[in-house]
């Protein structure tokens, strides 16, 4: 079985995937419950700050995610298409739901990801899954290139022969077939969300360690939100008229990065209060506010210390609790879903916090100033801000 990929200097007639606006925009419009496919992205953002050959991360365009990259001996950059399915099956993945049309759409996985080789650049591939595969298809899962992954080999000819069967002449725009996919997809299975969050907020630390500026944990958190926050802002924007939105550049994260890790260092060792105070300041906040958040996030900081009307349980609950808000608050608000000032932000933030404090157990302590003193202190160790920020 031979390959029968198409001649590099035809491909001058095809535009490249910076340029050209994607056939289809419906998940831009639709993202409700895409938080698996953010935590995927963000671990490519991730990537692109480790690896100076990822140059671009786009959300939501000509795929789930597209990543530009370079590569070596090369002039031809390397676009990879990433389809992330989040639904968890009740049984592996099998070449017939590769193969498959899929629900509500007249096309397969396989069909769509083939036809995106149509642009200017080298095509690379990959799926993204919660659940592992089936064996005829754990040759995709194995390295580019590594041991067991030989196009000449049983369990790649035997693949493709069952795809042939299902689709015997399919090619890509660009005269492509399936033995060019097969040799060029990459599945890749990622147990949980959970996992995948985690496993970025360790790249973080790791990333920031090796780079001579390790963080606090708690400032990785800090780092990990902006980044969702990048990601979802990215893919709810549409090409036209936000296209720079919708494609992350290496160059623009990097210089976010540096500046952010040397903010962070420097704020770590400011007095406590001292960043609330410059935030509120920059958010607009008149100064008896500022003055009254400093006394709450003060009076919090002496409760955790000595935590007598509340089990360590509780505060731990209702930290997160605080966060969990917090963040999402935080990232409508910097996506444009909520239409107001910073100004008008903290009040949202406040009156959160009220509602939170509303639905306590009937009898229970009233927690409003531990909540509000919760949110202040976030603030001033960096993992919040009340003012609109770009990277």
């Amino acid at each position: 079985m031979t390959e029968t990929y198409v001649n590099p200097n035809e491909y001058k007639k095809f535009l490249s995937v910076n340029d050209v606006k994607p056939d289809d925009e419906g998940g831009t419009i639709a993202r409700s419950g895409f938080s698996y496919q953010d935590d995927v992205a963000v671990s490519f953002l991730i990537e692109m700050l480790e690896k100076p050959e990822i140059l671009k991360v786009h959300c939501e365009t000509h795929d789930d995610i597209l990543l530009v990259r370079k590569q070596d001996g090369v002039v031809t950059l390397l676009a990879e298409f990433v389809q992330v399915k989040a639904n968890e099956l009740d049984k592996l993945w099998s070449i017939a739901d590769l193969c498959n049309h899929q629900q509500g759409t007249n096309t397969s996985i396989f069909e769509r990801s083939l036809a995106r080789d149509k642009h200017v650049e080298d095509s690379r591939f990959r799926v993204v899954t919660l659940r592992t595969v089936a064996n005829p298809l754990k040759v995709l899962t194995l390295p580019l290139g590594g041991p067991g992954r030989e196009v000449d080999g049983k369990p790649f000819k035997d693949l493709q022969i069952e795809i042939n069967k299902r689709f015997p002449n399919l090619k890509s725009p660009k005269g492509n077939g399936s033995d060019y996919w097969l040799a060029n997809c990459i599945w890749d299975v990622r147990d949980s969300r959970t996992a995948v969050h985690d496993n970025n907020l360790i790249r973080i630390m790791r990333l920031s360690q090796m780079e001579g500026k390790p963080l606090l944990p708690d400032f990785g958190e800090g780092i990990l939100e902006h980044l969702y926050s990048l990601v979802r802002e990215a893919g709810e924007s549409k090409w036209e008229p936000d296209r720079d939105k919708k494609i992350i550049t290496r160059l623009s994260l990097r210089k976010w990065w540096e500046l952010r890790l040397s903010d962070m260092i420097q704020e770590a060792a400011s007095p406590s209060g001292g960043k609330l105070r410059q935030k509120m300041k920059d958010a607009g906040l008149p100064d008896e506010i500022i003055k009254l958040a400093i006394d709450l996030r003060r009076e919090y900081a002496a409760t955790i210390r000595t935590p007598r009307f509340m089990e360590m349980e509780q505060v731990q609950r209702l930290q997160n609790l605080v966060k969990s808000e917090a963040i999402s608050l935080r990232a409508r608000f910097v996506a444009g879903q909520l239409p107001v000032d910073s100004v008008s932000f903290h009040s949202l933030c406040l009156d959160t916090m009220d509602k939170i404090n509303a639905a306590r157990p009937s009898g229970t302590e009233d927690y409003s100033a531990f909540l509000k003193g919760c949110l202040y202190d976030i603030t001033d160790r960096c993992l919040f801000r009340f003012g609109r920020t770009t990277p």
